[in-house]
């Protein structure tokens, strides 16, 4: 991964880290300054736009994490299991808060129930972008184990010589 890729990567993973930090910030301080209406501060759709926003840091800071992996070139090591794992269920996690959206705007959804079966086309959409991650990490996995097989064979070769 070259070095331009590297950096174009962490300033777009930067940006929006910022940006979501920045919203929930925003969110937290109008809840606690300003109620509206007398309405409840923490409705469901806010709660869940936060644990989104959450899901998305989580695997912003995964990626950024198999980054510097791969840029030092240890990214076929066990240790990079830890991040695809955190990067899956980051998005399964997504999936679900929108699964959750769908269900809290579906009430107001009855006169065109096509709006509900889009939205949750969407959340199976985006479970399918945590498979398409589990087998990228397969295939991370058939790497690394035949990592440890060429040094496990180099080492008997160097015996040998």
């Amino acid at each position: 991964m070259g070095r331009l890729t590297v950096r174009a990567l962490r300033a777009v993973l930067v940006v929006v880290l910022t940006g979501t930090v920045f919203v929930q910030t925003m969110m937290l301080w109008a809840m606690a300054t300003k109620p509206a209406d007398g309405s409840l501060p923490l409705t469901p759709l806010r709660v869940i736009t936060i644990l989104g926003m959450v899901s998305a840091q989580v695997a912003l800071v995964c990626v950024w994490r198999l980054v510097a992996m791969v840029r030092r070139g240890t990214v076929f090591s066990l240790a990079a299991f830890r991040y695809v794992d955190g990067v899956i269920g980051a998005i399964v996690a997504a999936a679900l808060l929108w699964f959750s959206v769908t269900a809290v705007n579906a009430p107001g959804q009855r006169d065109d129930p096509g709006v509900t079966l889009i939205m949750g086309g969407i959340g199976v959409a985006v479970l399918g972008v945590a498979l398409i991650v589990l087998v990228l990490r397969m295939l991370l996995a058939q790497a690394v184990a035949r990592d440890v097989e060429a040094a496990r064979m180099k080492a008997e070769l160097d015996e040998v010589i």
